[in-house]
C-alpha cells in the first residue's frame, strides 16, 4: 500500500511539473517544436558526435535533435517521451532565421498553447532561451528579468502587456519566412556517416574475401602461434555532478538593498523637460527610461553625466523623444539556500501572514529545469506596495529557498512591485 501510494505521489508530482511548460505550438496549421535545450556546435560538417555526447551528459536521455546553421551554429536536443515527434519542424530555428539580421532580441509570443519565450544573444539561442510557458505570469517574469540586460536589437511582447519600447509581431508571418529545420533521431546514421559506414563495410568485405582465398589456396598450413592479449581497460565516465539551483542563489537581502538604492538614485535624475518612466531592477542591473516633454537631448545627457552613476549604456530613440539607460550594480553574493517547506505548507503560511497585515499577494506554481533535465519546483509570488524594500526585507527573505527576481517602482503612482520565487520540497 505504501509503495503504491509513493508511486502515485511520484506520478502526480511528475505530471504537475510537466504542466508548467509545453513542447509545441500550432501556427497557421503547422506544428512547431518548442522548449529545446540549445548548445553551441563546434563541428557543423559532422555534428553527430557532439550531439550524442550531449544526449549522454548534458541532457541525459535526449533522443531527438535539430541543427541551426548561420553565423553561430547550434544544435537543440529534446526527449521524445516528453511529447516531441521525429520530423517535427523546430520553432526556434524558423524564428532565428527569419530574424537573421537582428543579432540580439528577446521575445514572447502569445499562442493558443501558451506564451512562447525566445531569447537570442549575439545570434546564439540561449540554453534556456526557447521555452513555452503555460503560465502568463511566469513568461512575463522571465521576459522582465532579461529586459534588464542592455543592447537588445528588438524587444517583442504581447500588446496587452503594455511594456515600453516593445512591439508585437505576427508570429505566423515570421515562422513562414524562416527555415524549416526538423527534429531527427540522434542514433540514426545519415549523410557522411552513412556513406562512411557503407564504404568501410565494403572494404572490410573485400578484405575478408581476399583473406579467405589466400588462406584456402595460397597459404601453407602452419601451426598458429597464440599470443596472450592484454585485457582492455575501460575508463568509466566521471559521474555528472549537478549543481542544484538553490545551491547558488543570490543573497536576497543584498538584491533588495542594491535595488532600493539604485531605484532611488535613478529617480533622482530629473533632466529639465523630461519625464521619468517606471524603474525596474534585478540582480546586477537597473533600467529605466525618460520621455521628452519640452526638453532637449543635451540637457538629458548632462543630467546623466552629472549624476555620478555608473551606466553600462544609454541611448536615445531615433526621433529623440525617449531615452533608455541601464545602471550596472554589484552582483549579490551567491549562497546555499535549500528549500525547507512543501508547496502547500508554504503557500498556507504566506497567505496567513499577508492576511494578517491586510496586503494582497499573488501566487503561481513554477519550476526550473536543470541542464540534466531535472525539474525543481517553485512557488512564485508577486505583490504591490507603497512601502520600499527596506520595509519588506525581513518578511520576504525569512523563507529558505527564496530568490528575488524583480523589483520595480512607478514614480507616477509611487507603488513598488516585487516578484520572486521560493524553492519547495
Amino acid at each position: 500500500m505504501l509503495e503504491e501510494a509513493k508511486l502515485l505521489d511520484d506520478d502526480i508530482e511528475k505530471a504537475s511539473a510537466k504542466k508548467t511548460w509545453g513542447t509545441s505550438i500550432t501556427v497557421d496549421g503547422t506544428t512547431y517544436a518548442t522548449s529545446l535545450f540549445w548548445q553551441p556546435l563546434q563541428n557543423a560538417s559532422d555534428p553527430f558526435q557532439e550531439v550524442e555526447e550531449a544526449s549522454a551528459g548534458v541532457l541525459e536521455g535526449a533522443d531527438l535533435f535539430c541543427i541551426k546553421g548561420g553565423k553561430a551554429p547550434q544544435f537543440g536536443i529534446c526527449v521524445s517521451h516528453e511529447g516531441y515527434k521525429n520530423g517535427e519542424t523546430v520553432g526556434a530555428v524558423a524564428l532565428a532565421t527569419a530574424l537573421y539580421d537582428i543579432g540580439s532580441y528577446i521575445a514572447v509570443f502569445k499562442t493558443q498553447e501558451g506564451w512562447w519565450y525566445v531569447c537570442v544573444r549575439n545570434d546564439i539561442i540561449l540554453s534556456d532561451g526557447d521555452m513555452l510557458f503555460l503560465d502568463e505570469e511566469e513568461a512575463k517574469s522571465q521576459f522582465m528579468s532579461m529586459l534588464a540586460v542592455p543592447d537588445w536589437g528588438k524587444k517583442i511582447a504581447p500588446k496587452e502587456w503594455a511594456i515600453e519600447e516593445t512591439e508585437e509581431l505576427d508570429l505566423g508571418d515570421l515562422l513562414m519566412r524562416g527555415a524549416k529545420s526538423k527534429l531527427q533521431k540522434i542514433k540514426a546514421l545519415r549523410g557522411t556517416k552513412l556513406f562512411m559506414v557503407i564504404a568501410i563495410s565494403a572494404v572490410v568485405g573485400l578484405w575478408l574475401l581476399s583473406s579467405l582465398i589466400d588462406t584456402i589456396f595460397l597459404t601453407p598450413t602452419v601451426r598458429p602461434v597464440v599470443v596472450p592479449v592484454k585485457p582492455k581497460v575501460v575508463q568509466k565516465a566521471a559521474p555528472v555532478v549537478e549543481v542544484k539551483p538553490w545551491e547558488k542563489v543570490p543573497n536576497a537581502k543584498e538584491v533588495m538593498v542594491n535595488c532600493q538604492q539604485s531605484i532611488i538614485d535613478l529617480n533622482g535624475i530629473l533632466p529639465p523637460g523630461w519625464d521619468i518612466g517606471n524603474i525596474s531592477c534585478s540582480n546586477g542591473s537597473a533600467v529605466t527610461s525618460w520621455r521628452r516633454n519640452v526638453g532637449r537631448i543635451s540637457w538629458a545627457k548632462r543630467a546623466l553625466d552629472d549624476s555620478g552613476l555608473r551606466f553600462s549604456g544609454y541611448s536615445f530613440s531615433a526621433d529623440g523623444t525617449s531615452l533608455s539607460a541601464t545602471l550596472s550594480l554589484p552582483k549579490a553574493e551567491e549562497q546555499l539556500n535549500p528549500p525547507q517547506k512543501t508547496l502547500m505548507d508554504l503557500q498556507d503560511e504566506l497567505n496567513d501572514t499577508f492576511q494578517s497585515i491586510g496586503v494582497k499577494i499573488s501566487f503561481s506554481n513554477g519550476s526550473t529545469k536543470s541542464s540534466t533535465g531535472n525539474v525543481y519546483r517553485t512557488l512564485q509570488f508577486s505583490l504591490n506596495s507603497e512601502y520600499n524594500p527596506q520595509t519588506w526585507i525581513e518578511l520576504l527573505t525569512k523563507y529558505s529557498g527564496v530568490e528575488i527576481k524583480l523589483i520595480s517602482y512607478s514614480p507616477k503612482t509611487k507603488i513598488w512591485h516585487y516578484e520572486g520565487i521560493i524553492y519547495v520540497l
